[in-house]
């Protein structure tokens, strides 16, 4: 793009030294005609070194700022030039050669709006012809990259091995006590018991984003998720989940409203169907900071012969993101609460609070450092028939612990491998639900965009 407009900014900059009136006194220090010869040998970066050490005493000397801002611009700089082209509007608001040139570093960094306002501001000073037809060239650009911009697709491809200590998240203990029938001993059904396996897991799905206008825009996506044991297939999975919504908002605040569907697949037969609603709020409070606040309302409904554990779960949460060390990491924190509604379940329904805390670190341009931890408590409604004894009733009460540790390898620009482990533990006062898991894993994932 640059190329696009060398010649014309030449012309440009020619055309505003006639078109703009008044000398401006040179300050003693910095040599403005050798970084000006410099300029006009395409020498931008010599120039903008000659100048550069003298900004802080020579900020405020229009001339100086403005033949900064141009060398800073030419050279790369954008961002340093639009410091420079602010303090000479700053002092003279009707430089149009400036305001050009705070829309020509506006639009290297990619801030369109922005561009857009300096170059229609300058149209309204009725430039002459030539600094005109740059200004038009800029604008069509623009709206062709907005355009490009308004229709986003990506998707991904993955594929995992791995070994899972626990694949149906069953209690290792293999028989337990029915306080409710005298403290009979049962044998669990080895269905019931922990059972460790391999597996291979594949991963497809996508999402396509399309802006109506600056303000609105609409989002759809899917994905397909499965899961097959070496030798536990009867606790293979398959899981099809998709979305869908409107986007509101633009800049530091963006709300996402949507409607979520999906359905959950053991050994090769329907176990439930999902829906719900969702809705988030994101708030960019500066750039190294943005909070969220989300809500979700699901309805989860298993196949008719167990649908005694249908039940309702609503959640609300909030969310805090801080990027550190320039980019290269970032840290998270997460609270969220909630309730689910499950009249028929022997539990009940309950009420569970949690919190997650992670963050990434980039140890090298192809690599990053990934790792989080999380906590949920739960408590239900109802006694438990079954581990109730006649003088006592216990409602059942979850601690569930869980962690993660991995690696991001970007071994090429669409590609990735992951090695990761990672550790789940429920403790229950009901033996039968306690239980913990480690899954140990390698995952490559193709992305396209």
């Amino acid at each position: 793009m640059k190329n696009l407009f060398s010649v014309k900014r030449t012309l440009l900059a020619l055309g505003f030294c006639l078109w703009v009136a008044g000398n401006f006194a040179l300050a003693a220090g910095p040599d403005l005609e050798k970084a000006d010869a410099l300029m006009k040998q395409g020498k931008a970066a010599e120039a903008y070194s000659l100048l550069e050490p003298f900004e802080f005493e020579q900020s405020g000397n229009v001339k100086f700022d403005y033949l900064l801002g141009i060398a800073a611009l030419d050279s790369g700089k954008p961002d340093k030039a639009t410091l420079a082209f602010e303090r000479v509007l700053a002092m003279d608001p009707n430089f149009a050669g400036a305001r050009v040139d705070m829309g020509r570093a506006y639009f290297q960094l990619g801030d369109f709006t922005r561009a857009r306002l300096e170059f229609e501001t300058v149209l309204t000073q009725h430039p002459p012809p030539a600094a005109k037809a740059t200004i038009d060239d800029y604008l069509a650009a623009i709206e062709k990259q907005e355009s490009a911009k308004k229709t986003k697709a990506t998707g991904y491809f993955e594929a995992t091995a791995g070994h899972d200590s626990n694949v149906n998240f069953a209690t290792s203990e293999n028989q337990i006590a029915v306080p409710a029938l005298g403290n009979l001993i049962f044998t669990l059904n080895p269905a019931s018991v922990k059972a460790a396996d391999d597996y291979l897991g594949f991963a497809f799905g996508g999402e396509v984003n399309h802006q109506i206008n600056p303000g609105l825009g609409v989002y759809a996506g899917a994905d397909v998720r499965t899961r097959s044991n070496n030798t536990q297939d009867r606790f293979d999975t398959t899981s099809f989940d998709a979305r869908a919504g409107l986007a509101l908002g633009e800049g530091k605040n963006v709300v996402r409203l949507g409607v979520l569907g999906g359905r959950y697949e053991l050994d090769g037969k329907t176990n439930r169907d999902t829906n719900g609603l969702s809705a988030e709020w994101r708030h960019l409070i500066n750039p190294a900071n943005q909070l969220s606040a989300f809500g979700q309302h699901n309805r989860f409904r298993f196949e008719p012969t167990i649908s005694v554990n249908d039940f309702d779960q609503s959640t609300l949460g909030v969310n805090w993101l801080h990027v550190v060390n320039e980019g290269k990491g970032l840290v998270s924190a997460t609270l969220f609460t909630g309730d689910e509604r499950a009249p028929l379940r022997a539990d009940g329904g309950k009420r569970f609070n949690g919190l997650r805390v992670g963050g990434q670190m980039q140890l090298n341009d192809k690599t990053e450092l990934f790792a989080g931890l999380g906590a949920q408590f739960s408590k239900f409604d109802l006694a438990n028939a079954a581990f109730s004894s006649p003088t006592e009733a216990l409602t059942r009460d979850d601690k569930q612990y869980d962690a993660n540790l991995g690696l991001n390898w970007r071994f090429d620009k669409a590609w990735t491998l992951r090695p990761q482990v990672s550790y789940l533990r429920n403790n229950s006062n009901i033996v039968i639900y306690q239980h913990d898991r480690i899954d140990v894993s390698i995952t490559i994932r193709r992305d396209f965009k």
